[in-house]
């Protein structure tokens, strides 16, 4: 199977209410159709320094921000081949760059300080972020059941719905069952809509008549917002 190592995009982010998404649903269902994936349980790994100053960064909702990670939409063991992520934000725009290397491998490359055994641009781009932030070690893994869409006529306009969004900041191996503590509460949906240009007519219509608005939301940062920044007595820890 054929993947794409390069995106360039914009990704809009909405939370819903479980009957807001059903009715997304139902006006998407002439327009799209499930992606290869279909419905998933996608897992990460990301990586950050010892000060976690990649998420700290991201917070700050600076013009230009940047992330690496490791991604599975499936459990993996060690051998089986993972994507290493390099994802990267400006001015709205997203950048997303990856290779494909069995999971293990990645693991030490990344955490050891070794460069990937990859010719290619992209294993540059990595290696130097890598030894840029120097301190980089996994962090948190994050997992969630999602189902995705693209349009019928533009495989560029896609959709897609995350529930069940765990995070925990121990077992970093895709071989493991999927556990953590719940990142969003009331059985809320995170739906994305990740697009090249602009949004179609009838995908406005809807978010204008079921009340649907965009909200700026990061998992990592959620996770790090929600426990990681808390020092063991409740204050907030200074990196």
């Amino acid at each position: 199977m054929n993947h794409q190592m390069i995106f360039q995009r914009y990704e809009l982010k909405y939370l819903l209410m479980p009957t807001q998404k059903e009715a997304v649903l139902a006006a998407m269902a002439p327009y799209m159709r499930p992606d290869q994936y279909g419905k998933s349980t996608i897992r990460n790994i990301y990586f950050d320094t010892d000060t976690y100053r990649l998420i700290r960064r991201s917070i700050e909702r600076p013009a230009y921000k940047e992330k690496l990670r490791l991604r599975s939409y499936q459990k993996a063991e060690a051998e089986d081949a993972i994507f290493v992520e390099l994802k990267k934000k400006y001015r709205s725009v997203v950048y997303k760059r990856r290779v494909i290397l069995p999971q293990q491998q990645a693991l030490d490359c990344l955490c050891s300080g070794q460069t990937l055994p990859i010719h290619s641009q992209i294993a540059e781009e990595i290696d130097y972020f890598r030894s840029y932030y120097q301190t980089l070690s996994p962090r948190v893994f994050l997992s969630y059941d999602r189902e995705a869409f693209y349009a019928l006529g533009d495989s560029c306009f896609r959709v897609t719905f995350d529930e069940n969004i765990l995070f925990r900041q121990e077992d970093f191996s895709f071989a493991s069952n999927i556990s953590g503590s719940p990142l969003l509460d009331g059985g809320l949906v995170l739906m994305e809509i990740k697009t090249a240009g602009g949004i179609p007519l009838w995908m406005t219509h809807c978010l204008t008549k079921y009340k649907i608005y965009k909200t700026s939301f990061s998992k990592y940062g959620a996770a790090y917002q929600k426990t990681i920044s808390y020092g063991s007595k409740g204050g907030i820890a200074h990196a």
